[in-house]
């Protein structure tokens, strides 16, 4: 639906920003801020499909100082679609890529192979990363030789260029968690994770092993990502004519009609009566989803973007704004063997309100628990005379660019909008007009404020992506630590990214 200059006041409280928002026609489905754009094949029928696992990426050596790995990354022809093959950018031709699985405090040293025609960079989200491995978006890794698509409307300015293989350090200095990397192209992040370039990277440690929680078969990743698919399978995607971006009737974001896990259109998991850990990312370039099982039960937090929360919590349904992660236990001894549970996506009416099945297959001993206690995790007091920061995030013109802007500028690598000393708390203070997504690059935030109230009933713990809703005001103490360089806090709907919804500041 188009959003009416008097619905937005209604959303935004009458503001002076909802009033330009609405001259800007801007369009909303519920819940989103985003376009639908409709596949031109046949929805397939759900749950027909056996739910993939993605495969544990294993080193091509480990040494007394980590762990080497090698990733190519290719195009590769899938059948995602039952009867169709569809092109994906894959890291190691995969959609979605291999999973790390890796220990805390131990390092990681991917050598990633760009065999692709793109030119790309890798960014490690959340990940407590020194700026040369943190996937600046000029830090461009090209492809072997000759002329490639998109290169005349490449800015290459500002970056530190490789041809052919970059080679990325991650120290992995941080507790617990469930990261993740994608593509982050200047300009072209969202048309590349579209078409494929993401995975998961997992993070243990000794305080997460001693917990009696799921684990082997009993904990499964769960990559949600909507996808449209042209008439000869391939992934639908409006991309800019003219250089890079995005049509400009999908500037709003872009949402499809199809729902992927792990790669699989509404697929389906054979379950045991016994309680299962899923690792949930939301990949989606726009949507953010309300998932909810029915028949209901509870979906029990342990852990948010930054790893596990100090004791679980509880919730009926879970809203997962892109790039956010949550770590759930459900307890399918509850539904009787035979059961089928759909996991519904609430905020929809039409297919993308069904994401995934589990059909519970048979009683399964089961030692596992819930403790009441999960981790040393305790909310960090807020410090007095902290210094504080305010970064708006609206649509808008700035310097003759059309699109999407923080503090009213649009991104310039070249320009620092915050100078961070190392080992200070500061407090953020993210304001929007629609939807945001906002991630903030290296440090891990607690969010103290909503609305000018307590936090929100899915913001514990320590997060790297926060949900702003419309017209909304978010706190968040923050506190950079080790590295120092060149960092990003950017708008995780990809389609504002690319229409240069990014920061830049510097650690010192």
């Amino acid at each position: 639906m188009r959003l009416s200059r008097r619905t937005f006041l209604t959303v935004a409280g009458g503001t002076g920003l909802a009033a330009t928002l609405a001259d800007c026609g801007l369009e909303l489905s519920p819940g989103q801020t985003a376009e639908l754009l409709h596949s031109e094949v046949p929805l397939p029928e759900p749950f027909k499909v056996p739910l993939p696992i993605p495969p544990v990426k294993k080193p091509v050596r480990t040494e007394a100082d980590g762990d080497y790995y090698r990733v190519v990354q290719k195009r590769a022809s899938l059948e995602i679609l039952p009867g169709l093959r569809t092109e994906v950018l894959g890291y190691d031709g995969l959609f979605p890529g291999p999973t790390f699985d890796v220990r805390s405090g131990r390092t990681t040293v991917i050598e990633q192979v760009n065999q692709l025609d793109v030119p790309t960079v890798v960014h490690l989200h959340g990940g407590h990363t020194p700026a040369a491995s943190d996937g600046w978006p000029l830090d461009l890794l090209l492809p072997n030789g000759g002329h490639h698509e998109h290169m005349d409307h490449m800015d290459t300015g500002g970056g530190d260029q490789k041809t052919g293989s970059r080679t990325y350090t991650y120290p992995n200095t941080q507790r617990a968690a469930a990261l993740w990397y994608h593509d982050h192209r200047m300009d072209y992040t969202a048309p590349q994770v579209y078409r494929g370039l993401v995975g998961l990277h997992l993070i243990r440690d000794d305080e997460e092993d001693a917990l009696p929680l799921p684990r082997g078969d009993r904990e499964i990743p769960l990559v949600i990502a909507d996808r449209a698919f042209a008439a000869d399978g391939s992934f639908r995607y409006p991309a800019a004519k003219n250089g890079p971006g995005v049509e400009s009737a999908y500037m709003e974001g872009v949402i499809g009609d199809v729902v992927l896990v792990n790669g699989a259109p509404w697929p389906v998991l054979e379950v045991a009566a016994a309680k299962y850990r899923f690792r949930i990312l939301n990949a989606s370039n726009a949507r953010r989803y309300e998932l909810a099982l029915d028949p209901g039960q509870p979906l029990i937090q342990i852990g948010s973007d930054g790893g596990l929360l100090g004791a679980p919590v509880e919730h009926d349904s879970l809203v997962v704004a892109p790039a956010e992660r949550f770590d759930v236990v459900v307890d399918f001894s509850k539904y009787q063997p035979g059961t089928e549970v759909t996991l519904l996506n609430k905020l929809s009416k039409d297919r993308t309100g069904q994401v995934m099945r589990f059909r519970v297959t048979a009683k399964a001993a089961d030692d596992t628990s819930i403790p009441s206690k999960l981790s040393s995790y305790a909310a960090v007091p807020e410090p007095a005379g902290v210094v504080r920061r305010k970064w708006a995030f609206r649509r808008g013109d700035a310097g003759g660019h059309t699109g999407w802007t923080i503090n009213g500028k649009a991104f310039d690598p070249e320009v620092m909008q915050a100078e961070v000393k190392l080992d200070q708390y500061e407090i953020w203070s993210f304001v929007t007009d629609v939807h945001h997504p906002v991630h903030v690059h290296l440090a891990p935030f607690q969010v103290l404020r909503r609305g000018g109230k307590k936090p929100g009933p899915y913001d514990a713990g320590w997060k790297d992506t926060v949900d702003i809703r419309p017209a909304e005001v978010v706190e968040v103490l923050v506190r950079f630590t080790a590295h120092k360089g060149k960092y990003l806090i950017h708008c995780h709907n990809l389609e504002h990214e690319d229409m240069a919804m990014m920061a830049a500041f510097r650690t010192s």
